[in-house]
Protein backbone atom coordinates (compact mmCIF):
# COMPACT_ATOMS: atom_id res chain seq x y z
CA UNK A 1 0.00 0.00 0.00
CA UNK A 2 3.24 2.28 0.51
CA UNK A 3 2.85 5.61 -1.90
CA UNK A 4 5.89 7.50 -3.44
CA UNK A 5 3.54 10.71 -4.15
CA UNK A 6 5.30 12.24 -7.31
CA UNK A 7 1.59 12.80 -8.60
CA UNK A 8 -0.16 14.81 -11.50
CA UNK A 9 -3.81 15.73 -10.15
CA UNK A 10 -5.61 14.38 -13.00
CA UNK A 11 -9.77 12.91 -12.86
CA UNK A 12 -10.01 9.53 -13.18
CA UNK A 13 -13.40 8.05 -13.56
CA UNK A 14 -13.77 5.12 -11.52
CA UNK A 15 -15.85 1.70 -14.03
CA UNK A 16 -17.94 -0.73 -12.33
CA UNK A 17 -17.75 -4.17 -11.69
CA UNK A 18 -17.64 -4.90 -15.55
CA UNK A 19 -15.14 -3.98 -18.04
CA UNK A 20 -16.70 -3.40 -21.52
CA UNK A 21 -15.06 -6.35 -23.91
CA UNK A 22 -12.16 -5.31 -25.83
CA UNK A 23 -10.29 -7.46 -28.46
CA UNK A 24 -7.49 -9.94 -27.40
CA UNK A 25 -5.03 -12.53 -28.75
CA UNK A 26 -6.33 -15.65 -30.03
CA UNK A 27 -6.51 -18.06 -26.64
CA UNK A 28 -6.59 -20.98 -28.81
CA UNK A 29 -9.06 -22.40 -26.94
CA UNK A 30 -8.45 -21.33 -23.33
CA UNK A 31 -11.22 -20.73 -21.21
CA UNK A 32 -12.15 -20.16 -17.58
CA UNK A 33 -15.38 -20.42 -15.72
CA UNK A 34 -15.88 -19.47 -12.17
CA UNK A 35 -17.38 -22.54 -10.24
CA UNK A 36 -17.15 -21.91 -6.83
CA UNK A 37 -20.53 -22.31 -5.40
CA UNK A 38 -21.35 -24.46 -8.14
CA UNK A 39 -18.69 -26.71 -6.14
CA UNK A 40 -20.03 -25.92 -2.81
CA UNK A 41 -17.43 -23.14 -2.06
CA UNK A 42 -19.56 -20.61 -0.89
CA UNK A 43 -16.90 -18.00 1.10
CA UNK A 44 -17.16 -14.35 1.34
CA UNK A 45 -14.05 -12.43 3.22
CA UNK A 46 -15.16 -10.00 5.93
CA UNK A 47 -12.47 -7.08 6.82
CA UNK A 48 -10.58 -7.11 10.51
CA UNK A 49 -12.33 -4.82 13.52
CA UNK A 50 -9.92 -1.34 13.63
CA UNK A 51 -10.55 1.17 16.92
CA UNK A 52 -12.71 4.14 16.31
CA UNK A 53 -9.43 5.90 16.79
CA UNK A 54 -8.47 5.70 13.23
CA UNK A 55 -12.18 4.70 11.81
CA UNK A 56 -11.99 7.63 9.15
CA UNK A 57 -9.05 5.59 7.57
CA UNK A 58 -10.69 1.95 7.77
CA UNK A 59 -10.43 1.53 4.70
CA UNK A 60 -6.83 1.91 4.23
CA UNK A 61 -5.76 0.01 7.80
CA UNK A 62 -7.98 -3.10 7.25
CA UNK A 63 -6.95 -4.00 3.51
CA UNK A 64 -5.77 -7.39 4.07
CA UNK A 65 -6.58 -10.66 5.24
CA UNK A 66 -8.30 -12.36 2.05
CA UNK A 67 -5.88 -15.40 1.85
CA UNK A 68 -5.98 -18.91 0.23
CA UNK A 69 -3.78 -21.90 0.54
CA UNK A 70 -3.74 -25.25 -1.40
CA UNK A 71 -2.75 -28.17 0.54
CA UNK A 72 -3.79 -31.96 0.83
CA UNK A 73 -5.17 -32.09 4.31
CA UNK A 74 -6.38 -35.89 4.32
CA UNK A 75 -3.20 -37.23 2.34
CA UNK A 76 -5.66 -38.01 -0.27
CA UNK A 77 -3.87 -37.14 -3.32
CA UNK A 78 -6.55 -33.94 -4.07
CA UNK A 79 -6.22 -31.21 -3.51
CA UNK A 80 -8.04 -29.19 -0.59
CA UNK A 81 -8.48 -24.96 -0.18
CA UNK A 82 -8.20 -23.10 3.72
CA UNK A 83 -9.55 -20.03 3.13
CA UNK A 84 -9.23 -17.43 6.39
CA UNK A 85 -11.49 -13.97 6.84
CA UNK A 86 -10.13 -11.61 9.49
CA UNK A 87 -13.44 -10.58 11.15
CA UNK A 88 -13.62 -10.56 14.88
CA UNK A 89 -15.96 -13.97 15.38
CA UNK A 90 -16.01 -14.94 11.80
CA UNK A 91 -14.83 -18.16 11.13
CA UNK A 92 -12.32 -19.57 8.01
CA UNK A 93 -13.08 -22.36 5.81
CA UNK A 94 -11.31 -25.84 5.26
CA UNK A 95 -12.91 -27.11 1.46
CA UNK A 96 -11.99 -30.57 1.71
CA UNK A 97 -11.78 -31.98 -2.15
CA UNK A 98 -14.36 -34.69 -2.39
CA UNK A 99 -12.50 -36.68 -4.61
CA UNK A 100 -14.43 -35.27 -8.04
CA UNK A 101 -13.13 -31.18 -7.67
CA UNK A 102 -16.20 -30.16 -5.65
CA UNK A 103 -16.02 -29.39 -1.90
CA UNK A 104 -17.22 -29.50 1.96
CA UNK A 105 -16.09 -27.20 4.49
CA UNK A 106 -15.27 -29.18 7.38
CA UNK A 107 -13.17 -26.29 9.50
CA UNK A 108 -15.75 -26.96 12.28
CA UNK A 109 -14.93 -30.66 13.01
CA UNK A 110 -11.11 -30.09 12.17
CA UNK A 111 -10.54 -27.22 15.10
CA UNK A 112 -9.49 -24.68 12.38
CA UNK A 113 -13.00 -22.57 11.87
CA UNK A 114 -12.82 -20.26 14.97
CA UNK A 115 -9.78 -18.24 15.23
CA UNK A 116 -10.68 -14.74 15.22
CA UNK A 117 -11.90 -14.42 19.01
CA UNK A 118 -11.60 -11.30 20.74
CA UNK A 119 -8.25 -10.73 22.27
CA UNK A 120 -6.03 -12.81 19.73
CA UNK A 121 -6.27 -11.12 16.49
CA UNK A 122 -7.43 -11.34 13.27
CA UNK A 123 -6.53 -14.11 10.62
CA UNK A 124 -4.48 -13.35 7.66
CA UNK A 125 -2.68 -16.65 6.16
CA UNK A 126 -1.98 -19.59 6.46
CA UNK A 127 1.06 -22.04 5.69
CA UNK A 128 0.98 -25.56 5.57
CA UNK A 129 3.90 -28.63 5.79
CA UNK A 130 4.62 -31.16 7.43
CA UNK A 131 6.47 -29.64 10.63
CA UNK A 132 6.95 -32.62 12.97
CA UNK A 133 7.71 -35.40 9.80
CA UNK A 134 4.50 -37.42 10.74
CA UNK A 135 3.81 -37.38 6.65
CA UNK A 136 0.38 -34.87 7.02
CA UNK A 137 0.47 -31.51 6.60
CA UNK A 138 0.38 -29.00 9.75
CA UNK A 139 -0.92 -25.21 9.33
CA UNK A 140 0.51 -21.97 11.02
CA UNK A 141 -2.07 -19.41 10.49
CA UNK A 142 -0.52 -16.08 10.90
CA UNK A 143 -1.98 -13.34 12.36
CA UNK A 144 -2.63 -9.86 13.33
CA UNK A 145 -1.86 -10.57 17.20
CA UNK A 146 -0.92 -14.20 17.96
CA UNK A 147 -0.64 -16.84 15.01
CA UNK A 148 -0.97 -20.29 15.72
CA UNK A 149 0.42 -23.69 14.55
CA UNK A 150 -1.59 -26.82 14.42
CA UNK A 151 -0.47 -30.12 14.19
CA UNK A 152 -2.31 -32.49 12.04
CA UNK A 153 -3.32 -35.99 13.81
CA UNK A 154 -4.71 -37.39 10.90
CA UNK A 155 -8.55 -38.05 10.19
CA UNK A 156 -8.87 -34.34 10.50
CA UNK A 157 -7.99 -33.09 13.42
CA UNK A 158 -5.39 -30.29 14.34
CA UNK A 159 -4.33 -29.92 18.03
CA UNK A 160 -3.23 -26.43 18.99
CA UNK A 161 0.39 -26.12 19.89
CA UNK A 162 1.16 -22.60 20.24
CA UNK A 163 1.26 -22.21 23.42
CA UNK A 164 4.32 -24.71 23.99
CA UNK A 165 5.46 -23.97 20.45
CA UNK A 166 7.69 -20.68 21.17
CA UNK A 167 5.59 -18.94 18.84
CA UNK A 168 2.94 -17.64 21.08
CA UNK A 169 3.94 -14.10 20.74
CA UNK A 170 1.95 -11.22 19.30
CA UNK A 171 3.09 -10.12 15.71
CA UNK A 172 1.14 -7.90 13.13
CA UNK A 173 2.08 -10.18 10.23
CA UNK A 174 0.68 -10.52 6.69
CA UNK A 175 3.54 -12.85 5.77
CA UNK A 176 5.51 -16.18 6.60
CA UNK A 177 6.94 -18.78 4.98
CA UNK A 178 8.43 -22.52 5.88
CA UNK A 179 12.42 -22.49 5.10
CA UNK A 180 14.84 -25.37 5.95
CA UNK A 181 17.28 -22.93 6.28
CA UNK A 182 20.00 -25.33 7.52
CA UNK A 183 19.14 -27.93 6.28
CA UNK A 184 18.89 -30.37 9.18
CA UNK A 185 15.45 -32.17 7.70
CA UNK A 186 13.20 -29.83 10.06
CA UNK A 187 11.15 -26.98 8.50
CA UNK A 188 12.35 -23.76 10.14
CA UNK A 189 9.85 -20.81 10.26
CA UNK A 190 10.02 -16.90 8.97
CA UNK A 191 7.55 -15.06 10.43
CA UNK A 192 7.47 -11.14 9.10
CA UNK A 193 5.52 -8.31 11.08
CA UNK A 194 3.48 -5.19 9.56
CA UNK A 195 2.35 -2.97 11.62
CA UNK A 196 4.35 -2.36 14.91
CA UNK A 197 3.87 -5.51 17.47
CA UNK A 198 3.57 -3.34 20.14
CA UNK A 199 -0.11 -2.15 18.99
CA UNK A 200 -3.01 -3.96 18.70
CA UNK A 201 -5.45 -2.70 16.24
CA UNK A 202 -8.73 -3.30 17.88
CA UNK A 203 -7.52 -1.28 20.97
CA UNK A 204 -5.06 1.72 20.36
CA UNK A 205 -3.73 3.97 22.90
CA UNK A 206 -2.37 6.27 19.98
CA UNK A 207 -2.92 7.38 16.45
CA UNK A 208 1.15 6.71 15.21
CA UNK A 209 0.15 3.84 13.53
CA UNK A 210 1.32 4.17 9.93
CA UNK A 211 5.03 4.38 8.25
CA UNK A 212 7.80 6.96 8.73
CA UNK A 213 9.01 7.39 4.91
CA UNK A 214 6.85 7.28 1.90
CA UNK A 215 9.97 5.47 0.19
CA UNK A 216 12.23 3.74 2.69
CA UNK A 217 10.50 3.49 6.04
CA UNK A 218 11.77 1.33 9.34
CA UNK A 219 8.98 1.39 11.74
CA UNK A 220 7.36 -1.40 10.91
CA UNK A 221 6.79 -4.60 12.62
CA UNK A 222 9.75 -6.87 13.52
CA UNK A 223 10.08 -9.91 10.76
CA UNK A 224 11.29 -13.32 12.95
CA UNK A 225 13.47 -16.03 11.84
CA UNK A 226 12.34 -19.27 14.13
CA UNK A 227 14.64 -22.32 14.42
CA UNK A 228 12.39 -25.70 15.02
CA UNK A 229 13.67 -27.52 17.42
CA UNK A 230 11.82 -30.56 16.89
CA UNK A 231 8.50 -31.82 18.29
CA UNK A 232 6.82 -28.83 17.76
CA UNK A 233 8.78 -26.64 19.60
CA UNK A 234 10.77 -23.19 17.99
CA UNK A 235 13.70 -21.14 18.82
CA UNK A 236 13.63 -17.26 18.03
CA UNK A 237 17.40 -16.89 16.34
CA UNK A 238 16.32 -13.71 14.50
CA UNK A 239 19.46 -11.72 15.66
CA UNK A 240 22.12 -14.94 15.73
CA UNK A 241 21.25 -15.12 12.17
CA UNK A 242 21.59 -11.49 11.27
CA UNK A 243 18.28 -10.95 9.42
CA UNK A 244 16.69 -8.57 11.70
CA UNK A 245 14.46 -5.79 9.47
CA UNK A 246 11.38 -3.64 10.36
CA UNK A 247 10.38 -3.19 6.84
CA UNK A 248 6.58 -3.34 6.28
CA UNK A 249 7.23 -6.91 4.35
CA UNK A 250 4.32 -7.82 2.75
CA UNK A 251 5.93 -11.33 1.11
CA UNK A 252 8.67 -13.68 0.93
CA UNK A 253 9.43 -16.31 -1.00
CA UNK A 254 12.12 -19.22 -0.22
CA UNK A 255 14.87 -20.58 -2.73
CA UNK A 256 18.31 -20.86 -3.81
CA UNK A 257 18.79 -17.68 -5.85
CA UNK A 258 22.94 -17.92 -5.71
CA UNK A 259 22.86 -21.33 -6.69
CA UNK A 260 25.12 -22.24 -3.68
CA UNK A 261 22.57 -24.80 -2.25
CA UNK A 262 21.09 -23.30 0.59
CA UNK A 263 18.09 -21.79 0.61
CA UNK A 264 17.79 -17.91 0.54
CA UNK A 265 14.93 -15.66 1.31
CA UNK A 266 13.45 -12.60 -1.06
CA UNK A 267 11.08 -10.31 0.92
CA UNK A 268 8.65 -7.31 -0.76
CA UNK A 269 8.35 -4.70 1.24
CA UNK A 270 5.60 -2.11 1.16
CA UNK A 271 7.46 1.48 1.12
CA UNK A 272 10.64 0.74 0.38
CA UNK A 273 12.62 -1.52 -1.55
CA UNK A 274 12.76 -5.50 -1.90
CA UNK A 275 15.22 -7.10 -0.35
CA UNK A 276 17.24 -10.83 -0.78
CA UNK A 277 18.88 -12.38 2.17
CA UNK A 278 21.51 -15.01 1.08
CA UNK A 279 22.00 -18.31 3.48
CA UNK A 280 25.77 -18.31 4.56
CA UNK A 281 25.88 -21.56 5.43
CA UNK A 282 23.06 -22.36 7.57
CA UNK A 283 24.27 -20.33 10.43
CA UNK A 284 23.28 -16.65 9.10
CA UNK A 285 21.36 -15.06 6.42
CA UNK A 286 23.48 -11.63 4.66
CA UNK A 287 21.58 -8.76 2.81
CA UNK A 288 22.42 -8.18 -0.52
CA UNK A 289 23.64 -5.22 -1.74
CA UNK A 290 25.49 -5.60 -4.61
CA UNK A 291 22.58 -6.65 -7.17
CA UNK A 292 20.31 -3.32 -7.96
CA UNK A 293 17.22 -3.82 -5.00
CA UNK A 294 17.91 -1.16 -2.17
CA UNK A 295 18.35 1.87 -4.18
CA UNK A 296 14.55 1.60 -5.51
CA UNK A 297 11.73 2.41 -3.05
CA UNK A 298 8.22 1.14 -4.38
CA UNK A 299 5.61 -0.78 -2.90
CA UNK A 300 6.35 -4.09 -3.09
CA UNK A 301 3.13 -6.78 -2.28
CA UNK A 302 3.62 -9.92 -3.35
CA UNK A 303 6.56 -12.30 -4.72
CA UNK A 304 6.30 -15.28 -7.08
CA UNK A 305 8.63 -16.93 -9.03
CA UNK A 306 8.81 -18.10 -12.24
CA UNK A 307 11.07 -19.59 -15.28
CA UNK A 308 9.29 -17.07 -18.04
CA UNK A 309 12.29 -18.26 -20.58
CA UNK A 310 12.57 -21.69 -20.22
CA UNK A 311 16.29 -21.45 -19.14
CA UNK A 312 16.75 -22.96 -16.02
CA UNK A 313 16.60 -19.91 -13.87
CA UNK A 314 14.32 -18.14 -11.68
CA UNK A 315 12.04 -14.56 -12.66
CA UNK A 316 10.81 -12.35 -9.62
CA UNK A 317 7.83 -10.89 -10.11
CA UNK A 318 6.99 -8.11 -7.30
CA UNK A 319 3.74 -6.01 -7.46
CA UNK A 320 3.21 -2.56 -7.22
CA UNK A 321 1.13 0.16 -7.84
CA UNK A 322 0.19 1.90 -11.47
CA UNK A 323 -2.53 4.32 -11.86
CA UNK A 324 -1.67 6.61 -14.99
CA UNK A 325 -2.11 10.21 -13.71
CA UNK A 326 -1.71 9.67 -10.33
CA UNK A 327 1.33 7.51 -9.42
CA UNK A 328 2.57 4.88 -12.10
CA UNK A 329 5.36 2.85 -9.86
CA UNK A 330 5.19 -0.39 -12.28
CA UNK A 331 5.23 -4.06 -11.33
CA UNK A 332 8.81 -5.14 -11.57
CA UNK A 333 9.93 -8.69 -13.28
CA UNK A 334 13.51 -9.52 -12.52
CA UNK A 335 15.32 -11.96 -14.34
CA UNK A 336 17.86 -13.50 -11.32
CA UNK A 337 21.51 -13.37 -13.50
CA UNK A 338 23.32 -14.08 -10.34
CA UNK A 339 25.51 -16.77 -11.56
CA UNK A 340 27.02 -14.02 -14.05
CA UNK A 341 27.59 -11.58 -10.78
CA UNK A 342 24.89 -9.43 -12.52
CA UNK A 343 22.24 -9.07 -10.13
CA UNK A 344 19.13 -8.82 -10.82
CA UNK A 345 17.74 -7.49 -14.72
CA UNK A 346 14.41 -5.69 -14.39
CA UNK A 347 12.48 -7.51 -17.93
CA UNK A 348 8.80 -5.80 -16.95
CA UNK A 349 7.35 -3.79 -19.75
CA UNK A 350 4.00 -3.51 -21.25
CA UNK A 351 1.43 -5.14 -19.98
CA UNK A 352 3.02 -6.80 -16.94
CA UNK A 353 4.00 -3.69 -15.79
CA UNK A 354 0.97 -2.15 -15.53
CA UNK A 355 -1.86 -4.24 -13.68
CA UNK A 356 -3.35 -1.56 -11.53
CA UNK A 357 -3.24 -1.26 -8.06
CA UNK A 358 -1.98 -4.94 -8.20
CA UNK A 359 -1.63 -7.53 -5.19
CA UNK A 360 -1.09 -11.29 -5.40
CA UNK A 361 0.12 -12.73 -8.18
CA UNK A 362 1.25 -16.41 -9.65
CA UNK A 363 3.00 -18.14 -12.66
CA UNK A 364 1.47 -21.38 -14.19
CA UNK A 365 1.31 -22.58 -17.53
CA UNK A 366 -2.54 -22.37 -18.12
CA UNK A 367 -2.97 -23.60 -21.34
CA UNK A 368 0.65 -25.88 -21.44
CA UNK A 369 2.18 -24.62 -24.18
CA UNK A 370 4.88 -25.00 -22.59
CA UNK A 371 5.56 -21.45 -21.72
CA UNK A 372 4.71 -20.15 -18.00
CA UNK A 373 2.11 -17.48 -18.02
CA UNK A 374 0.95 -14.65 -14.88
CA UNK A 375 -2.13 -14.04 -13.28
CA UNK A 376 -2.43 -10.87 -11.49
CA UNK A 377 -5.20 -9.79 -9.12
CA UNK A 378 -5.64 -6.34 -8.21
CA UNK A 379 -7.66 -3.41 -6.98
CA UNK A 380 -7.42 -0.94 -3.38
CA UNK A 381 -10.38 -0.01 -2.00
CA UNK A 382 -14.21 -0.60 -4.34
CA UNK A 383 -16.46 2.18 -2.90
CA UNK A 384 -18.13 4.74 -4.41
CA UNK A 385 -18.49 4.79 -8.86
CA UNK A 386 -18.64 8.73 -8.52
CA UNK A 387 -16.01 9.75 -5.26
CA UNK A 388 -12.49 9.10 -5.47
CA UNK A 389 -10.06 9.30 -3.05
CA UNK A 390 -6.55 9.91 -5.15
CA UNK A 391 -6.88 13.55 -4.73
CA UNK A 392 -6.83 13.19 -1.01
CA UNK A 393 -3.79 11.33 -0.71
CA UNK A 394 -2.10 13.90 -3.35
CA UNK A 395 -2.58 16.36 0.03
CA UNK A 396 -0.11 13.87 1.73
CA UNK A 397 2.70 14.25 -1.34
CA UNK A 398 5.24 16.44 0.47
CA UNK A 399 4.60 15.19 4.22
CA UNK A 400 7.29 14.26 6.51
CA UNK A 401 7.84 11.30 8.40
CA UNK A 402 5.98 12.77 11.39
CA UNK A 403 3.17 13.52 9.89
CA UNK A 404 2.66 10.65 8.17
CA UNK A 405 3.00 8.35 10.87
CA UNK A 406 0.05 10.35 12.48
CA UNK A 407 -3.13 8.51 11.05
CA UNK A 408 -5.00 12.09 12.87
CA UNK A 409 -3.07 13.98 9.55
CA UNK A 410 -4.61 11.44 6.73
CA UNK A 411 -7.87 12.67 5.18
CA UNK A 412 -10.75 10.90 5.91
CA UNK A 413 -12.03 7.96 3.33
CA UNK A 414 -15.56 8.28 3.49
CA UNK A 415 -17.14 6.23 0.47
CA UNK A 416 -14.97 6.94 -1.83
CA UNK A 417 -13.01 4.25 -4.00
CA UNK A 418 -8.76 4.50 -4.70
CA UNK A 419 -7.75 2.29 -7.66
CA UNK A 420 -11.24 0.39 -7.20
CA UNK A 421 -13.47 -1.94 -9.50
CA UNK A 422 -9.89 -3.41 -11.73
CA UNK A 423 -10.36 -6.31 -13.27
CA UNK A 424 -8.25 -9.64 -12.80
CA UNK A 425 -5.04 -9.84 -15.65
CA UNK A 426 -4.37 -13.19 -17.34
CA UNK A 427 -1.16 -12.27 -19.06
CA UNK A 428 -0.19 -15.11 -21.40
CA UNK A 429 3.87 -15.43 -21.87
CA UNK A 430 4.29 -15.24 -25.85
CA UNK A 431 7.55 -16.23 -25.54
CA UNK A 432 10.44 -14.76 -27.30
CA UNK A 433 13.89 -13.35 -25.56
CA UNK A 434 11.75 -10.48 -23.86
CA UNK A 435 9.60 -12.21 -23.11
CA UNK A 436 6.33 -11.09 -24.15
CA UNK A 437 3.63 -10.99 -22.38
CA UNK A 438 -0.77 -10.57 -23.23
CA UNK A 439 -3.18 -9.70 -21.35
CA UNK A 440 -6.25 -12.25 -21.86
CA UNK A 441 -8.56 -11.96 -19.16
CA UNK A 442 -11.51 -11.29 -20.55
CA UNK A 443 -10.70 -13.59 -23.57
CA UNK A 444 -10.39 -16.53 -21.45
CA UNK A 445 -13.52 -15.11 -19.58
CA UNK A 446 -11.80 -14.33 -16.17
CA UNK A 447 -13.69 -10.67 -15.63
CA UNK A 448 -13.90 -10.33 -12.05
CA UNK A 449 -13.30 -6.85 -10.50
CA UNK A 450 -13.01 -7.33 -6.59
CA UNK A 451 -10.79 -6.22 -4.43
CA UNK A 452 -8.36 -9.07 -5.23
CA UNK A 453 -5.83 -10.01 -2.57
CA UNK A 454 -4.72 -13.66 -2.39
CA UNK A 455 -4.42 -16.27 -6.08
CA UNK A 456 -3.34 -19.70 -5.75
CA UNK A 457 -3.13 -22.14 -8.68
CA UNK A 458 -3.16 -25.79 -8.72
CA UNK A 459 -5.08 -29.16 -10.50
CA UNK A 460 -8.28 -29.28 -8.58
CA UNK A 461 -10.02 -31.59 -10.29
CA UNK A 462 -7.63 -33.35 -11.70
CA UNK A 463 -7.98 -32.99 -15.32
CA UNK A 464 -3.95 -31.95 -16.14
CA UNK A 465 -4.37 -28.47 -16.14
CA UNK A 466 -4.57 -25.18 -13.66
CA UNK A 467 -7.15 -23.96 -12.22
CA UNK A 468 -7.39 -20.26 -10.22
CA UNK A 469 -8.68 -19.75 -7.05
CA UNK A 470 -8.93 -16.02 -6.14
CA UNK A 471 -9.60 -14.43 -2.71
CA UNK A 472 -11.09 -11.21 -2.44
CA UNK A 473 -11.18 -8.16 0.19
CA UNK A 474 -14.38 -8.16 1.57
CA UNK A 475 -15.74 -10.50 -1.20
CA UNK A 476 -16.28 -13.81 -2.47
CA UNK A 477 -14.01 -16.69 -2.75
CA UNK A 478 -13.93 -17.71 -6.73
CA UNK A 479 -12.75 -20.49 -8.78
CA UNK A 480 -11.90 -20.73 -12.03
CA UNK A 481 -12.04 -23.69 -13.79
CA UNK A 482 -9.51 -24.74 -16.44
CA UNK A 483 -11.43 -25.76 -19.38
CA UNK A 484 -8.93 -25.42 -22.06
CA UNK A 485 -10.39 -26.83 -25.67
CA UNK A 486 -6.93 -27.06 -27.14
CA UNK A 487 -3.98 -28.24 -24.48
CA UNK A 488 -0.76 -28.99 -25.21
CA UNK A 489 0.60 -31.96 -23.14
CA UNK A 490 1.88 -31.60 -19.72
CA UNK A 491 3.84 -33.38 -16.92
CA UNK A 492 3.77 -32.86 -13.40
CA UNK A 493 5.77 -33.88 -10.08
CA UNK A 494 4.14 -35.22 -6.41
CA UNK A 495 7.46 -35.06 -4.44
CA UNK A 496 7.82 -36.40 -0.78
CA UNK A 497 10.56 -35.69 0.52
CA UNK A 498 12.45 -37.88 3.83
CA UNK A 499 11.09 -37.39 7.38
CA UNK A 500 10.41 -35.05 8.74
CA UNK A 501 10.51 -32.61 5.76
CA UNK A 502 8.19 -34.93 3.81
CA UNK A 503 6.35 -32.25 2.46
CA UNK A 504 9.76 -31.42 0.06
CA UNK A 505 9.67 -27.72 0.73
CA UNK A 506 12.94 -26.63 -0.84
CA UNK A 507 12.99 -28.98 -3.33
CA UNK A 508 13.48 -28.18 -7.16
CA UNK A 509 12.62 -29.87 -10.37
CA UNK A 510 14.54 -29.11 -13.17
CA UNK A 511 12.17 -30.54 -16.92
CA UNK A 512 14.21 -31.11 -20.03
CA UNK A 513 11.71 -30.91 -23.10
CA UNK A 514 11.98 -29.48 -26.32
CA UNK A 515 14.73 -27.14 -26.93
CA UNK A 516 14.35 -25.44 -23.07
CA UNK A 517 14.15 -26.39 -19.40
CA UNK A 518 12.22 -25.07 -16.60
CA UNK A 519 13.06 -25.20 -13.06
CA UNK A 520 10.31 -24.87 -10.48
CA UNK A 521 10.44 -24.95 -6.67
CA UNK A 522 8.05 -26.17 -3.86
CA UNK A 523 7.69 -23.39 -1.90
CA UNK A 524 5.19 -23.24 1.49
CA UNK A 525 4.42 -19.46 0.38
CA UNK A 526 4.19 -18.02 -2.99
CA UNK A 527 2.53 -14.25 -3.79
CA UNK A 528 0.43 -12.30 -1.59
CA UNK A 529 -0.81 -14.50 1.62
CA UNK A 530 -1.43 -17.60 -0.75
CA UNK A 531 0.19 -21.38 -1.16
CA UNK A 532 0.08 -23.12 -4.08
CA UNK A 533 -0.38 -26.88 -4.58
CA UNK A 534 2.78 -28.42 -3.85
CA UNK A 535 2.23 -30.84 -7.10
CA UNK A 536 4.92 -28.66 -9.31
CA UNK A 537 2.76 -28.84 -12.75
CA UNK A 538 5.20 -28.39 -15.99
CA UNK A 539 3.09 -27.47 -19.65
CA UNK A 540 5.23 -28.85 -22.79
CA UNK A 541 3.67 -27.65 -25.94
CA UNK A 542 3.45 -30.24 -29.00
CA UNK A 543 6.30 -32.31 -26.67
CA UNK A 544 4.85 -35.75 -27.01
CA UNK A 545 8.04 -37.65 -25.06
CA UNK A 546 9.32 -38.85 -22.81
CA UNK A 547 11.28 -35.86 -21.38
CA UNK A 548 13.60 -36.21 -18.50
CA UNK A 549 14.04 -34.18 -15.04
CA UNK A 550 16.25 -33.31 -12.42
CA UNK A 551 15.50 -33.01 -8.85
CA UNK A 552 17.38 -31.22 -6.28
CA UNK A 553 16.38 -32.34 -2.66
CA UNK A 554 16.50 -29.46 0.23
CA UNK A 555 19.17 -32.67 1.39
CA UNK A 556 21.46 -31.62 -1.48
CA UNK A 557 20.78 -34.78 -3.10
CA UNK A 558 20.04 -35.11 -6.91
CA UNK A 559 18.15 -37.46 -8.26
CA UNK A 560 17.76 -38.00 -12.69
CA UNK A 561 14.74 -39.07 -14.45
CA UNK A 562 14.92 -39.64 -17.62
CA UNK A 563 12.16 -41.59 -19.98
CA UNK A 564 9.51 -39.81 -18.22
CA UNK A 565 5.56 -40.52 -19.94
CA UNK A 566 3.89 -37.18 -20.27
CA UNK A 567 0.34 -36.45 -19.52
CA UNK A 568 0.77 -37.66 -16.07
CA UNK A 569 1.53 -37.01 -12.87
CA UNK A 570 4.61 -38.81 -11.20
CA UNK A 571 4.86 -39.82 -7.73
CA UNK A 572 8.07 -39.39 -6.84
CA UNK A 573 9.54 -40.35 -3.08
CA UNK A 574 13.40 -39.11 -2.07
CA UNK A 575 15.49 -42.13 -0.79
CA UNK A 576 18.08 -42.41 1.60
Amino acid sequence: MGLLFALTLIFVAIQGRRSAPRPAPDSAGLRFEEVARAVGVAFTHTKPRIDELVAHVEPQVAATGAAVSMTDVNADGWPDLYAVTSGEGENNGLFVNRGDGTFEDRAAEAGLADLNRDGTGASMGSIWADVDGNGLEDVLVYKWGRSQLFLNRGDLRFENVTETSGLDAWVNSNCATWIDYDRDGLLDLFLAGYYDENLDLTRLETTKIFHDSLEFAQNGGENHLYRNLGNGRFEDVTEAAGMTSRRWTYAAVAADFDRDGWPDLYVANDYGSEELWLNRGGERFELARWIGLDGESKSGMCVALGDTKNEGRYSVFVTNISKRGFLFQGNNLRLNLMDEARGFQQRGRGAVLDCGWAWGAQFGDLDDDGRQDLVVVNGFVSASTERDYWYQMSKLGGAAGGLVVDAQNWPAFEDRSLSGYERTRVLLNQGGSAPKFVESGLEVGVDDTYDGRAVALGDLDRDGDLDIVIANQAGPLLIYRNQNASPGHWIAFDLVGLAPNTSAIGAEVEVAFGDGKQLQVVAAAMGFSSQNERRLHFGLGDVQGPVSATIRWPSGKISELSGLEVDTAHHVQQTP
